[in-house]
């Protein structure tokens, strides 16, 4: 297949899995996979499967980053924040839809990664962090947007606090061995509305900085 059928076969999987917001779908057009992908499982990334990186940590499949994106619901004037910056993946395609987008990871090889990657790639509105995210980052807060890509047992409460009224956070929750829930919260005057979205799994929500 010719790199133009790859790009028509990966959006098609991705409309299958129920993404079809086309503003997500052009933003997961633009950001090559294959470029967050290294070693010998370069020659997957267009396909719909999570995919180890280094420091123990997988790439998500992107139909999950498609309907997780699509539940954000990303509006251009939108700063997000992402919690667990991975392979940058995510990052580079919320970068596509919002004005900025803060990630933070407690991995500082995957954000030294990640920032080249997007320096090369041209992202200059994404702001790369390494920390503890279940703290979130009260000094660039409050936030539109929150998209956390590791499970918590329940939303954590900084990261509820840092969201704006009106604003939606999307994050995994339910024990870290089991399979999870994805959850969409949205900050109310009132309070918070919580919206089941789907079964996922992804790697526990760690507090702390890595050693690595």
């Amino acid at each position: 297949m010719d790199d133009a059928e790859i790009k028509m076969q990966f959006l098609f999987q991705l409309r299958q899995k129920g993404v079809t917001d086309a503003r997500v779908l052009t933003a997961m057009e633009r950001v090559d996979r294959g470029a967050f992908v290294r070693g010998h499982f370069a020659d997957r990334a267009y396909e719909d499967m999570p995919l180890p990186i280094s420091c123990g940590q997988t790439i998500s499949q992107p139909s999950v980053v498609g309907l997780m994106t699509q539940a954000l619901d990303v509006q251009p004037r939108d700063t997000v924040l992402e919690i667990g910056t991975g392979s940058g993946y995510q990052a580079a395609v919320l970068s596509q839809l919002a004005r900025r987008v803060y990630t933070i990871d407690r991995h500082r090889g995957l954000t030294r990664a990640a920032e080249v990657l997007f320096t090369r790639l041209g992202l200059t509105n994404i702001v790369v962090l390494t920390g503890d995210g279940s703290f979130g980052l009260p000094e660039q807060g409050p936030f539109d947007r929150i998209l956390v890509t590791a499970a918590a047992e329940d939303p954590p409460g900084p990261l509820l606090r840092q969201l704006k009224v009106g604003g939606v956070m999307v994050v995994p929750v339910g024990q870290s061995d089991a399979v999870q829930m994805l959850i969409r919260v949205t900050r109310s005057e009132t309070g918070f509305d919580y919206q089941e979205l789907l079964p996922v799994r992804f790697v526990p929500l760690v507090e702390g900085v890595a050693e690595d």
